[in-house]
């Protein structure tokens, strides 16, 4: 699948102000400073479209992005991209987080048009208990999603490969049957295609 075109939309307070929900519709979410703007400007082919921050939770709104893709010699498909807070943001009050996560919660369950979540973990990390609650919460609302493992090129293979496993074998606890996941980079892009592959499967159906 080829990225024609991706521009900014809308930033909305609640899943209600979002924009009408006429096309599929992905969202990306993570704990702060996972990468999550720069994974979103890698797979869309532009570093400019998401801000990127080092501020911990600076995304505080749910923010949507048009994006027109071409497979093949098939037609143009448009389609959502989504950005959404942070999760496990605790340098800010209790009220705040509060708000964010009923916000964010809200449009997860109530967003009839979002086909996927991929869920962000820091391929860095053992795992995050923030993670393994959040992706829990996502089962129990009946949630589709996934799970990119983000800064691969930060790391040796191996570790990767046991950050990952060792995910997986904690999430294995809880689920019968794991999710789809993805390695990720984008410094060298590691994963775009698979993940642009996924999106431009769940198109088609």
């Amino acid at each position: 699948m080829e990225i024609k075109h991706a521009k900014y939309i809308i930033s909305s307070a609640s899943f209600d102000q979002c924009p009408k929900p006429d096309r599929p519709e992905y969202a990306f979410i993570g704990r702060s400073n996972v990468g999550k703007s720069s994974l979103i400007n890698m797979l869309c082919n532009n570093k400019k479209l998401a801000k990127i921050s080092n501020t911990p939770g600076n995304t505080q709104l749910i923010n949507h992005f048009e994006v027109v893709s071409q497979s093949g010699k098939k037609k143009e498909q448009k389609w959502f991209l989504v950005d959404l807070p942070g999760y496990g943001f605790a340098q800010h009050s209790q009220s705040t987080r509060r708000r964010w996560e009923q916000m964010i919660e809200n449009y997860l369950r109530k967003r009839e048009n979002l086909v996927n979540v991929f869920v962000l973990a820091d391929s860095r990390q053992e795992p995050q208990k923030a993670d393994i609650d959040f992706i829990n919460s996502l089962g129990k609302w009946e949630v589709p999603f996934s799970i990119v493992f983000t800064k691969s090129d930060k790391n040796k293979e191996t570790v990767t490969e046991k950050n990952v496993k060792a995910f997986l074998q904690e999430l294995g606890k809880s689920w019968d049957a794991l999710p789809t996941h993805f390695i990720s980079s984008a410094i060298n892009k590691q994963g775009r295609k698979e993940i642009l592959d996924l999106i431009n499967e769940l198109n088609s159906h």
